[in-house]
């Protein structure tokens, strides 16, 4: 009787079938390549972060402050050099640096020539793109004691929240519209003065960033220029601010003559109590360039001369 024999297994095993060490191998080879690139890739980001030209880290030498002055039609040769002297001895002291341009080089249309502050600091993040603030400061006002830096002076984040003026009205005397009471210093984007009549748009400073370009823009905005508002830019900055809650989350208030003190007692706008003191940082000829009745130059060059025989041949 005859019993069919099982086949004989072979030693070779077929083309298909895998062993578990080759493919645990395999595995492991996939394993570090994976490593390998990601750890590539992590390497040619960091050094592209480090190297690259971010906010958050600015090529050396660049000056922390801008000081933006818009020079208007009408001023005298003289006038501009004395207004340039002064904010270039500022910035020597500090390590920052001045920002001029024309009213006249910006398009506001049939809109008042006053209107070009607004693009001219739009203008100067521009060209200064890693700058931290921008001090936008009148042409017919004066740096009157340098010695004060701009940051420790106001901008510090402890100094800052010491100054701002809490749950105050942001159009005086009645506005239904208040600062805000909670705000800490390093999300202050916006700093403003007021006087007895409203908003100061003549000296202010503003944070570099995506939230002062956007209020720029708003401030610019056509239909408010189509407004025809009384005070133009002024009127356009009160409505701005007091219907935007974006805009008033960012702002901070201070005392007028911290930054804003005036050479001239104008009553209304607040009388002597606002009025420019010795030691005080700014001194403006408020009104100046709208009243025939005042010449900004010459109520301008006593503080000029005080300023020059104190400070100018220290800068």
């Amino acid at each position: 009787m005859h019993f069919a024999l099982p086949p004989r297994k072979s030693s070779q095993p077929p083309p298909y079938a895998r062993s578990s060490h080759a493919s645990f191998t395999q595995r492991r080879k996939l394993q570090y390549l994976i490593a390998i690139i990601c750890g590539a890739l992590a390497l040619i980001w960091f050094g592209i972060w480090s190297f690259s030209d971010s906010p958050k880290r600015p090529p050396p030498d660049t000056p922390e402050v801008i000081v933006v002055t818009v020079i208007e039609p009408g001023m005298s040769r003289e006038y501009v050099a004395k207004i340039k002297e002064n904010r270039e001895n500022y910035v020597a002291r500090h390590g920052y640096q001045t920002f001029f341009s024309n009213a006249t080089d910006y398009n506001v249309g049939s809109s008042p020539v006053s209107w070009s502050l607004i693009p001219a600091v739009r203008h100067a993040m521009t060209r200064f793109p890693h700058s931290t603030f921008f001090f936008s400061l009148s042409p017919h006002a004066l740096i009157m004691n340098p010695t004060l830096s701009l940051t420790s002076h106001i901008m510090a984040p402890k100094r800052i929240e010491s100054l701002m003026l809490k749950d105050k009205a942001v159009v005086p005397p009645d506005s239904v519209i208040h600062t805000f009471s909670h705000l800490k210093g390093d999300r202050i984007d916006l700093v403003l003065t007021q006087d007895g009549e409203g908003l100061c748009q003549e000296s202010f400073i503003i944070r570099q960033g995506e939230w002062g370009r956007f209020f720029l823009d708003i401030w610019f905005d056509p239909l408010y220029r189509s407004y025809n508002f009384q005070k133009a830019e002024g009127h356009a900055l009160e409505h701005v601010v007091q219907w935007h809650p974006t805009i008033l989350t960012k702002l901070a208030l201070i005392p007028q003559r911290l930054l804003n003190g005036y050479g001239n007692d104008i009553k209304t706008r607040g009388g002597k109590e606002v009025m420019y003191q010795e030691g005080d940082f700014v001194v403006r000829q408020a009104g100046c360039e709208k009243d025939t009745s005042q010449n900004c130059e010459s109520e301008l060059e006593p503080f000029y001369q005080a300023w020059r025989k104190a400070h100018a041949a220290k800068g």
